[in-house]
């Protein structure tokens, strides 16, 4: 099979943009290349290459780990690890062993940030990801202008497949940032919002003989005020507490009521 054609302007990817290729050399389980592809969905990247799968393909296995993402169905399968990678500029090998090749080794976030600025020049990159038994061979490894590696405990740095397909994944993904539904729908209090925060509340503590003995005021105030700038209060939250002190004081003086029902 033809590689395809480079896909410049991907929906979904950061940026509206191109993403970085994941190419699985014989992935053993079709549960694993499923997985893959979900993963891949989630994080906007959509283009999955699967070289000589040992279970041939289509595989239902895949299908049912997918989870109806978009990526599996577009996924691509050759016979040559050649044929897979022959359209990249840049080709990155994941592993947890050391292979004392003289290539540089550089960390998933590393990778992500040069892979960034290989396609903002239209050069396209593609991440390999070995055997879930062997990992890469060495002949696999050398056709990599880099490594990447994760901190992973030294005495057990074997990663499953799909595992590993999603922390790299997700170090794309992070490059753009909290996504704008989670990003707060108003900003943060200005100075001035908290200082007329702490001037109400200084004036109401001090009708409410809070401050004793007066020659602490400043101190206390001083405390007082550490304790909500640490906060990052927003506008709408000072407008809150501003409620809520107003709301504490309306009834000073009337008697409390004791429901005894």
């Amino acid at each position: 099979m033809n590689p395809a054609e480079p896909q410049s302007d991907t929906p979904g990817a950061p940026g509206g943009g191109a993403a970085p290729v994941f190419v699985l050399v014989a992935p053993q389980l079709g549960e694993n290349i499923g997985a893959c592809a979900r993963v891949m969905g989630n994080f906007a990247i959509p283009e999955l290459r699967i070289v000589a799968p040992r279970d041939g393909w289509p595989n239902p296995a895949a299908e049912t780990m997918a989870a109806g993402s978009g990526v599996l169905a577009n996924a691509q399968v050759f016979d040559t690890l050649e044929a897979a990678v022959a359209d990249c500029h840049r080709i990155y090998a994941t592993t947890g062993t050391p292979r004392h090749m003289v290539k540089p080794v550089v960390t998933a976030r590393a990778a992500m940030g040069e892979i960034r600025a290989s396609l903002r020049d239209g050069q396209r990159a593609a991440i390999m990801f070995g055997a879930e038994k062997s990992g890469h061979s060495n002949e696999e490894i050398a056709r990599a202008r880099a490594v990447i590696t994760l901190p992973v405990d030294p005495d057990f740095t074997s990663l499953n497949l799909a595992m590993a397909c999603g922390v790299l994944a997700y170090e794309w993904r992070a490059g753009d940032g909290v996504p704008d539904g989670w990003k707060p729908m108003e900003g943060p209090a200005t100075q001035g919002e908290l200082d007329g925060l702490y001037a109400h509340l200084q004036d109401e503590l001090d009708r409410a003989g809070f401050f004793y003995p007066p020659e602490k005021t400043p101190l206390m105030m001083q405390n007082l005020i550490n304790i909500f700038a640490r906060g990052g209060l927003s506008q709408q939250e000072v407008r809150t507490l501003r409620g809520a002190i107003k709301a504490l004081t309306i009834g000073r003086g009337k008697a409390r009521v004791v429901r005894t029902d």
